[in-house]
């Protein structure tokens, strides 16, 4: 399972128009794909209320795991929408 650490940037943490883009990207994933604040437990990265209910805000660093042969692909777009402002 391939895994990134990030520190998020987006002003807006991932609330409502982020967290909808991140869960949109999980799920075209074909494997697991799960995120934590912190050293928090993962949730489904696939499931909306499951990422809004992490109430990750600017600063808070999440852990974002995928399987599959897109795994990498897959973590690198999930960071980039952590990210974005």
């Amino acid at each position: 399972m391939a895994q990134r650490r990030v520190t998020v940037e987006s002003e807006v943490g991932l609330h409502a128009r982020p967290a909808a883009l991140f869960v949109e990207a999980a799920a075209k994933g074909g494997g697991e794909v799960t995120v934590a604040k912190g050293e928090g437990t993962p949730v489904s990265a696939k499931s909306i209320l499951a990422v809004m209910g992490l109430d990750v805000r600017k600063g808070d660093e999440i852990v974002i795991s995928a399987d599959g042969e897109d795994a990498e692909e897959l973590l690198g777009r999930l960071v980039e929408i952590a990210n974005a402002g």
